[in-house]
């Protein structure tokens, strides 16, 4: 019964969000960190190394509705420049409908120093988004659900829309700004500025500008145990407080917590949710996060993520798992000066 719920009004949002005066909301991914090019385009470039990673989220997979995002990037910084250049490809399934959406994205960043260990990174994206619907016969609309038994069976109704299986192409511009020191960090993106139309049918329905903004700090707990390398140097630990906050037309949440470093070990716990602020007359909560991950000297970083909902759905929804990959690449010149000593603070998940 609750799955045949869930199914019902997910299509009906579904169809909603996708036609008419709508509105859409994007892909979110837990370990935002591990997907810095989706975060914000000021990121890339951003570790001064040539950078490849993937992320995979599996989201609701206890309900026919799930979500299902897959993203690769790569990114690299031009010393001689000053500028960071990245692509990342993204594909995304949502729900029985089987929306899919592809992205495919370019993005540029310049590094600017303006004080003594301070630096400033803008970045813009240019994006091109091709969506459809899979499988059009698995809609459910409006006109379809019996108000008098909304659980019971769907009614014939008109699902005669002309050019609703046709795929729709969009261009999208963003752009990102990047401040961070030695410890401390703040960036914000606006993505969709030009808001492009999403409408399925031949009316207008503009994709609504999505709004960023991520802070966060970190904290040194003192040096652990000796390396075991040709170093000579101690292990690093690290507590670092961070803040995520997403608007996208009426949506907003807001990531809060924090991830504990000790060195290759990363641990985390973040709430994700504003309870303060319902939506719709319903309670804003969303889940609790807890990751994992190792962040090892040869530039390979793996971090699993789960996501225990506390929102009305409840855990017989699946949560949420997330998987991220990314490696660093040396240097070719390591013994050559680097541009900057400052390394950004931010984790890496």
């Amino acid at each position: 019964m609750f799955r045949s719920y869930i199914y019902l009004v997910f299509c009906a949002l579904a169809l909603t969000f996708s036609t008419g005066n709508s509105f859409g909301q994007d892909p979110q991914y837990s370990q935002y960190y591990a997907a810095p090019l989706y975060l914000n385009p000021a990121f890339a470039g951003s570790d001064l190394q040539t950078r490849i990673g993937a992320n995979y989220r599996s989201q609701w997979p206890g309900l026919d509705a799930q979500f299902n995002t897959f993203s690769v990037y790569a990114d690299t910084f031009l010393e001689q420049y000053n500028s960071g250049f990245g692509l990342m490809i993204m594909n995304d399934v949502e729900g029985a409908a089987d929306l899919r959406s592809l992205t495919i994205s370019g993005i540029y960043s310049y590094e600017l120093r303006i004080g003594e260990s301070v630096y400033f990174r803008p970045g813009f994206q240019a994006s091109y988004i091709r969506r459809d619907i899979g499988y059009y016969e698995n809609l459910v609309f409006a006109n379809q659900i019996n108000p008098e038994d909304p659980f019971g069976p769907t009614l014939p109704g008109n699902t005669d829309l002309s050019g609703l299986g046709e795929p729709v192409n969009m261009l999208s511009l963003s752009f990102g700004g990047l401040l961070f020191t030695e410890n401390l960090w703040f960036g914000a993106s606006v993505h969709h500025i030009n808001q492009p139309n999403q409408s399925f049918l031949e009316d207008e329905s503009l994709l609504p500008r999505k709004y960023s903004a991520h802070a966060g700090y970190r904290i040194s707990l003192g040096h652990g145990a000796m390396k075991r390398d040709f170093t000579h140097t101690y292990r690093q630990r690290y507590f670092v407080p961070t803040l995520n906050y997403k608007r996208q037309g009426p949506f907003e949440q807001l990531d809060m917590g924090a991830y504990l470093y000790a060195e290759p070990l990363i641990v985390g716990l973040w709430y994700r949710g504003l309870p303060y602020k319902p939506l719709n007359s319903e309670s804003n909560r969303d889940a609790l996060v807890m990751l994992l991950g190792v962040s090892l000297p040869t530039g390979l970083d793996i971090g699993y993520s789960f996501d225990y909902t506390v929102s009305q759905l409840g855990i017989q929804s699946g949560g949420a798992h997330e998987i991220s990959i990314s490696y660093r690449f040396p240097d070719r010149n390591p013994g050559a000066p680097r541009l900057r000593e400052t390394l950004l603070p931010c984790p890496k998940f």
